[in-house]
């Protein structure tokens, strides 16, 4: 696990392993918040916006601190006092915000995740801090659906992993059509559930039968 977590690389959206000398500045950050806000027609120097740069500056910081954590090391901590369990784990209405890489607009749902455990479980918050991770960064959803689902898969090596995404897409709903309240629905499977769809039906009727 901790070679795992030394060889983490990220994903092509990832910028852990870019000099940090190739970021801007902070003082450049807020220059071009200053500019957008020109842009729109405002004006940056009035006093409801002066401190304006400087607030999206750190905002940002959280929003997209994923890139700056490793999914990973969520998962580094097992245990495998779990009595012969071998069935089905299900963590249901995962509360998650990210942003559409096309528009820079949240997108916001909930995330279902199931494994089934191959003698080890991990502790149920660290499935949600994968989740996290992923989506403070730019994405697509089904981009973020599959980074969940594989690196469980991999790190945890279960007998299958299910994970199930929805999300209302306010580059959608804010902007273009203007349709509010669509959501988008992705799902990804391995092992034991993409081979079967008797799984697949079991995990979509965990998460949707209340």
């Amino acid at each position: 696990m901790d070679a795992m977590i030394r060889n983490y690389r990220g994903t092509a959206h990832d910028v852990n392993d870019r000099d940090p000398r190739g970021r801007p500045s902070r003082e450049q950050v807020e220059a071009a918040v200053r500019t957008l806000i020109a842009w729109t027609g405002d004006d940056p120097k009035r006093e409801g916006l002066i401190d304006t740069p400087r607030r999206v500056a750190k905002a940002f910081e959280e929003l997209y601190g994923g890139y700056f954590e490793c999914p990973i090391e969520a998962l580094s901590r097992t245990f495998e006092e779990v009595g012969g369990y071998d069935d089905i784990v299900l963590l249901r209405d995962v509360p998650f915000f990210s942003h559409c890489e096309h528009h820079m607009l949240p997108f916001v749902g909930k995330a279902n995740i199931a494994y089934y455990p191959a003698g080890r479980v991990v502790g149920l918050s660290k499935l949600a801090r994968v989740v996290e991770t992923y989506a403070r960064r730019l994405q697509t959803q089904e981009n973020l659906t599959a980074q969940i689902a594989t690196t469980i898969d991999e790190v945890l090596q279960p007998h299958g992993v299910a994970v199930m995404l929805e999300a209302e897409h306010m580059c959608m709903s804010l902007r273009g059509v203007h349709k509010h309240g669509v959501s988008t629905v992705t799902t990804q499977f391995t092992g034991r559930f993409r081979d079967n769809v008797g799984e697949q039906d079991r995990f979509l009727r965990l998460v949707r039968d209340r």
